[in-house]
């Protein structure tokens, strides 16, 4: 069994990673919940809100994917500084 590296490791779960998780879970848990977009009215431009919130969704969840992409990319910046740090006894 591999040994941790030291009081320097850096921990499994950051709140980098809760909140990059959160954010990949709010389009996912918005499109699945149906009931709260399933109905007619209001319209916009004569399309029915049925589709045009699911069409809305589209950029505001690539808004969201790129939020966790960057939380992901800054805890990975600060775990490979951990690591040089704890390398460089």
């Amino acid at each position: 069994m591999p040994e941790p590296d030291g009081p320097a490791a850096a921990p499994a779960v950051t709140p980098e990673r809760v909140l990059a998780g959160l954010a990949l879970l709010v389009p996912i848990v918005a499109m699945l919940w149906v009931g709260s977009y399933d109905k007619l009215d209001p319209e916009a431009g004569g399309v029915p809100f049925f589709y045009w919130y699911q069409l809305l969704w589209v950029p505001v969840s690539a808004v969201f994917t790129v939020a966790a992409y960057l939380l992901i990319n800054r805890d990975e910046k600060a775990r490979r500084a951990v690591r040089k740090a704890g390398g460089a006894r």
